[in-house]
């Protein structure tokens, strides 16, 4: 026996989270914990040639800070070899093992773990029966190829079994391939006969497993002789599996459980069962195998029969909704009607509602809104800039890379058959010539009496997408086709009033923006003792409501409010730099110091400005991202009777000019204009903005009353604004986008809107508190309208009309010529 090395103070302790270390080896060990890395250091600086340390093994390798109790009872006491820096913090140091100890308490843990250990004596070390085992194990060894187990050959050669059979069975443990668990029960073994006789065990199982590889490796070269590695490899992975008597290939066993747990529609399952066999007859390394084992997975990952657990309390969908949104009672309404026939039917095909209106008025949030009140997943699927028809129904597996459609890999994300899927900007499909038309995809799944069996190319399998609850959005309705749009149910969200905005932005856009930018006025408690009962707030930024209404009327003109968020957020942007440079503790911003924040209005009243003259009228528009104001000018010169047109403007509205003319020619008698002034002038239309392209033929009645304006010299009226198309016999007709112009109308403070008899329906949808402000004027011909839009008196003028005008105007004393418009509320008037 060796004499004992074990200290009697305190002595530093290295524990390993995965390593064992015997006594009588020696091997490298990487240390990386923090702790570790300043006790090896700590010893390495210490002066000791070879220092010691003690090398334990945790019980649970996840303690990053173990105690004694964290500590295997028994470790190896060994002395440090070597020390060298690894590429990062880490160092590699190289140990041997001297012998075992007990631990038996742990003096400190800091700034190193520091423990008190006692001899561990193996027992039975020197008995004749340790020493025979110890012979016999050797001789085990010598039987084992050169090849197989060339180490413990050589250990056999240089050392004598007999003279320690404890440490002899350590050093034959630390060159066998063992797991963990085996490591530590050697380490632990005190008794030497036992841990002689557990070695030679795990030593006959190496020789076993060494006989196994062999017959598998004549058996592969024998089959395979010419074949590549990688085909090699394959084989000797099937022969194994074959000798181990498992079924199955490539780990497919999990996947064929999972599918056969599913409840799956019969024609899925005799799809599943076919594939499967398919993909067992497969090797891994031919390209096929991935491509059955990825649609397998496809198939698995679909909820074909899972559904979340929804509510159907409608009075919940209501506190949601009106929480999440101010105003869009209509809207609102029509969602609810919906929900309700849903909860009573108990018939999930129904309607597919298209919430169709300018950006920015909440159409997004709305379908939100609806997944969190029914508790149904919510997926969102952009069709913004989709051109191929693949994207919706998926691509056939024939194409390398193919994938599902963007619909089955919703459902596939969402793990339910019933969310709520938003079609998001569902008029910005693409056109795609060459690729098949992504809309015509759409008509299958829009279709409530088709989705139930709704068909994606890459499965080639029906789906059921009939629970599916569908809500799509649009700005433009004109650019889906007759098919698609037959599918919908159109929920207009045209935008908002004036009082919505203010209470919009009061109630949801600045709390937001104030807590995103630091400056919002939420209190704070006081937390020390000395300021117990105290309170602090958080600097704060504080926008009365005309500040806000000024921001509406002179910094938007929108239907929604992205632009009024971006203003606001402009505000709290200033009151955070202020904040921060200490100039105040918080920000009060009203009417008159927005100009300081923002700089000078975006927009000004230019009705009454352009109005002042004769020859100019305005009209109303309908444009994708909501209503619109817009101004007819016209102009006169020396010439032959031509009509000159200008403005970007489209067949239809180029029409609607011509018959306008024909009717003020034909009846130039009644309008008091002079026929001879018609044949040797030329007349100019323009319509400002010549930039954008316009259309439609809502401009007729403001193109006649601009031209009669010029001819008779009597100013339109600047309260007023016009909608309507018109015939060659001056009938006033009815035009589409009532409520979206009477908005835009509202918003640049107009009073007064004529339009057809006929568009009397479309009034009812304006907002009420709009309604009350404004007059609508009812014609249903011409007449009443030039009634209604032009001044009594006319103005003098040069011949050029808007070029040169001399006459009296708004705002030199004249009673005749039309007068400023009213400030519109929360608006200054100017």
């Amino acid at each position: 026996m060796k004499p004992s090395v074990i200290p009697t103070d305190p002595i530093a302790l290295l524990p390993l989270r995965g390593g064992v270390l015997l006594p009588g080896t020696v091997t490298t060990i990487p240390v990386g914990r923090r702790k570790s890395v300043r006790l090896i250091k700590a010893l390495a600086d210490g002066g000791a040639e070879r220092p010691q340390v003690v090398v334990g093994v945790q019980r649970d390798p996840r303690i990053n800070d173990p105690t004694v109790a964290d500590i295997q009872p028994l470790a190896t006491i060994a002395e440090i070899i070597s020390v060298k820096q690894a590429a990062s913090a880490a160092l590699i140091i190289t140990v041997r093992g001297l012998e075992r100890v007990a631990i038996e308490t742990m003096s400190s843990s800091r700034p190193y773990w520091h423990v008190e250990v006692a001899p561990a004596p193996t027992s039975s070390n020197d008995s004749h029966r340790a020493k025979a085992l110890a012979e016999a194990l050797g001789a085990q060894i010598r039987e084992v190829s050169e090849d197989d187990a060339g180490a413990l050959a050589r250990l056999v050669d240089e050392t004598e079994p007999a003279d320690d059979p404890g440490l002899f069975a350590d050093r034959v443990a630390s060159l066998l391939e063992l797991t963990h668990e085996r490591r530590v029960h050697i380490l632990l073994t005190l008794d030497a006969v036992d841990r002689v006789e557990a070695v030679t065990e795990l030593a006959g199982e190496t020789l076993a497993r060494g006989e196994v590889e062999e017959k598998i490796r004549r058996s592969v070269r024998d089959a395979f002789k010419d074949h590549q590695r990688e085909n090699i490899l394959r084989q000797q992975l099937k022969a194994i599996r074959k000798e181990l008597g498992e079924g199955g290939e490539g780990g497919t066993d999990d996947l064929a459980d999972r599918l056969g747990a599913m409840d799956l529609p019969e024609e899925v399952r005799e799809t599943v069962d076919r594939e499967l066999k398919r993909l067992e007859a497969l090797q891994p390394g031919q390209a096929e195998y991935n491509v059955v084992r990825t649609y397998l997975e496809t198939i698995a990952d679909l909820p074909w029969t899972d559904r979340a657990e929804t509510h159907d309390d409608i009075q919940r969908v209501s506190a949601v909704l009106d929480a999440d949104h101010y105003g869009l009672d209509k809207v609102k309404r029509r969602i609810l009607e919906h929900m309700a026939v849903l909860k009573l039917s108990g018939n999930p095909r129904g309607t597919i509602l298209c919430l169709a209106g300018p950006p920015g008025t909440g159409k997004t949030s709305l379908a939100r809104s609806i997944a969190e009140a029914t508790g149904r997943p919510f997926v969102r699927i952009a069709l913004g800039g989709v051109r191929d028809e693949a994207e919706i129904r998926g691509h056939r597996r024939t194409y390398v890379g193919a994938l599902p459609g963007r619909l089955i890999a919703g459902l596939r994300k969402a793990g339910a058959k019933n969310p709520v899927m938003l079609l998001d900007e569902l008029d910005k499909l693409g056109r795609g010539a060459f690729s098949g038309s992504p809309e015509a995809a759409l008509l299958e799944v829009l279709d409530p009496e088709q989705n139930a069996v709704f068909t994606d190319h890459y499965l080639e399998l029906p789906f059921d997408l009939s629970e599916v609850l569908f809500i799509c959005t649009a700005n433009d309705l004109g650019r889906l086709s007759a098919p698609l749009r037959d599918r919908l149910e159109i929920v207009s969200v045209e935008g908002y009033t004036r009082a919505e905005k203010r209470q919009i932005a009061r109630k949801h856009l600045l709390p937001k923006q104030l807590a995103n930018h630091g400056v919002g006025n939420a209190p704070e408690s006081a937390t020390d003792e000395a300021s117990a009962g105290e309170s602090t707030a958080r600097p704060s930024l504080q926008v009365t409501d005309g500040a806000i209404d000024r921001i509406i009327g002179d910094y938007t003109r929108e239907a929604g409010v992205r632009q009024l968020e971006r203003e606001l957020i402009r505000l709290c942007r200033a009151a955070a730099l202020a904040v921060a440079r200490g100039e105040t503790d918080g920000l009060t911003v009203d009417a008159d110091g927005i100009v300081e924040h923002l700089g000078k209005p975006k927009y000004r009243d230019e009705v009454a400005e352009r109005t002042a003259l004769p020859g100019v009228a305005t009209g109303l528009a309908w444009t994708p991202v909501g209503g619109d104001i817009l101004f007819i000018e016209t102009s006169r010169m020396p010439g032959k009777g031509r009509l000159e047109i200008t403005g970007q403007l489209g067949d239809v509205m180029k029409e609607s000019a011509r018959a306008a003319l024909t009717y003020v020619r034909s009846h130039a008698t009644e309008l008091g204009v002079d026929t001879d002034a018609l044949a040797e002038q030329d007349l100019h239309l323009h319509v400002p903005a010549g930039a954008v392209p316009k259309d439609g033929p809502s401009a007729g009645v403001t193109i006649f009353t601009a031209l009669t304006s010029l001819l008779t010299g009597r100013c339109v009226r600047s309260d007023t604004a016009m909608s309507g198309e018109v015939t060659l016999r001056g009938r006033v007709l009815p035009v589409g986008g009532i409520k979206a112009k009477v908005l835009a109308a509202h918003r640049a403070g107009i009073d007064r809107i004529i339009l057809s008899s006929r568009n009397d329906r479309d009034i009812d949808e304006v907002p009420e508190d709009v309604r009350d402000q404004i007059e609508f004027i009812l014609v249903d011909d011409m007449s009443q309208v030039l009634a209604a839009a032009l001044e009594d008196a006319p103005v003098d003028t040069p011949l050029g009309g808007l070029g040169g005008f001399v006459g009296k105007g708004p705002g030199d004393g004249s009673s005749d010529g039309p007068q400023p418009m009213s400030a519109a509320p929360g608006r200054p008037a100017r």
